[in-house]
């Protein structure tokens, strides 16, 4: 039984020889300026070696520096972006998967995951970025938090405030240096 023959429109088929045709074309002029470089003078090779060296270092610092603007660019932008209030970036979601990955990647690297103190180390320290961060976001937002916490109305400064902001400070100060 004979398979059925699709036919090609002519545009089809041109299409298909000509880029055949040109890549022969490339590669013959490519074979009549280099040959076979192994045959040639040694400074016929130094010129040809950097020669090719020069334009593939000189083409492959044009093209990094074209993505680099790109990339730095559109983190620009995005930065911009949230900053205006257009968009709003989750954080705390990309925290948490940095962690993870940095976990998977310490596990391979070491062999070993990471430690419990470790863990409560990034808690705490999460917690003091937010305590701190509603210490910037204004004095009202901040006595609310603390006292919700506390459970205090007003807030007066006493000895045990001291000796609990320099306990947490020595003991972030301790986690620090301690690795």
């Amino acid at each position: 039984m004979n398979l059925p023959v699709t036919k090609k429109s002519k545009d089809d088929a041109n299409k298909g020889e000509s880029s055949l045709d040109i890549s022969k074309e490339a590669k013959s002029m490519i074979d009549k300026i280099l040959g076979d470089v192994s045959k040639k003078s040694a400074t016929k090779q130094i010129i040809i070696g950097t020669t090719s060296g020069w334009l593939t270092g000189f083409v492959t610092m044009k093209v990094g520096k074209v993505a680099a603007c790109a990339v730095g660019g559109g983190i620009i932008i995005l930065q911009i972006a949230a900053h205006q209030g257009y968009i709003k970036i989750n954080w705390d979601k990309i925290q948490k998967k940095a962690e993870k990955i940095t976990d998977k990647v310490e596990e391979k690297v070491t062999g070993e995951a990471p430690k419990l103190l470790d863990k409560v180390e990034r808690y705490v320290d999460k917690k003091l970025d937010k305590a701190e961060q509603l210490l910037k976001n204004g004095e009202s937002r901040t006595r609310r938090w603390y006292h919700s916490i506390t459970g205090d109305t007003s807030f007066k400064p006493k000895e045990f405030h001291f000796f609990l902001a320099s306990f947490v400070a020595g003991l972030a100060l301790g986690f620090a240096t301690g690795n």
